[in-house]
This record gives structure tokens, C-alpha cells and sequence, in this order.
């Protein structure tokens, strides 16, 4: 009964599904620890609602990211797809997942603490979101590797 599970488009959803869930996984958790943070920020000042809230969301593009990817994979999937064609699909869905998965994270840390950084100094949001921009970087490298090896 196994022996026919391992085919070509079950290999290509199983990426599809790390693409999505691993960048995902990282991006709520990123959301989460920021979030933390700026709750705590908020109690204190809730005039800094926007300026925490933009901090919040930047880990979120991960998933968006892991989605387009998983997207673009389940769009090639065929039945008549061979097992190589699958595992390359497979394959493209890593760098997107795993990337995403963990930088999604630590921007979440550098967010949280732009948003400490915003608490005291509101007029160095840029200086914050250029920090946890940096991270995002990674995670851009990461989706354009995994298109590569889609096309």
C-alpha cells in the first residue's frame, strides 16, 4: 500500500505544505512575540498604536511569502507528474519554509525590540523597522530561490 504514496504530486504537495506551514509556524510566532511586547508598550501609551502595530506585522510576510510558494507549486502539480518532477517541487518549498520559519522569529525578537526602542524614542521608528528590515532580507533571498527552482 505505500509503495504508490510516494508519487510525484504527493511529493510536490508534501512542499507545498513545508513552503506554508514552516513560514507560517515562524510568522505567528514572530507576530506573537512582538505583539507581547507591545501590549505592554500600549498600557503605557496608547498613542503608539500604529507605530507598534507596523513593528507587529512586519514578521508576518514570511507566511505571505511561504503561501506564494506553496501556490506556485500546487499550480504545477500534474497527475502524470514523475517522482524527480515531485522531489524538485519538494525541494523548492525548503528554502521559502525553513528561512521564513526561522527569521520570521528573530524579526519578531528585533521587532519586540524596536518597539521597546519606540517606547522611549517614538522618532526612531525608522531606525526600528530598518533593523527588522534587515532581517527580512533573508527572507526575500529565500523566495527567490525557491521560485528559481520552481521555473
Amino acid at each position: 500500500m505505500l509503495d504508490n504514496i510516494f508519487t510525484g504530486p504527493f511529493l510536490a504537495y508534501i512542499g507545498a505544505v513545508i513552503a506554508f506551514l514552516l513560514a507560517g509556524y515562524g510568522s505567528s510566532r514572530g507576530v506573537g512575540l512582538a505583539g507581547q511586547t507591545g501590549a505592554g508598550v500600549l498600557t503605557e501609551d496608547p498613542s503608539k498604536f500604529g507605530s507598534v502595530m507596523v513593528l507587529q506585522a512586519l514578521p508576518s510576510t514570511q507566511a505571505i511569502y511561504g503561501f506564494v510558494i506553496a501556490f506556485m507549486i500546487v499550480g504545477k502539480v500534474d497527475s502524470a507528474m514523475t517522482v524527480q518532477e515531485g522531489l524538485r517541487l519538494l525541494c523548492a518549498g525548503l528554502p521559502a519554509g525553513i528561512v521564513g520559519w526561522i527569521s520570521a522569529i528573530y524579526q519578531g525578537k528585533v521587532s519586540a525590540s524596536g518597539i521597546q526602542l519606540i517606547s522611549k524614542r517614538p522618532e526612531a521608528l525608522g531606525s526600528a523597522i530598518t533593523l527588522a528590515l534587515m532581517v527580512e532580507m533573508f527572507a526575500i533571498l529565500a523566495l527567490i530561490v525557491s521560485i528559481l527552482m520552481i521555473r
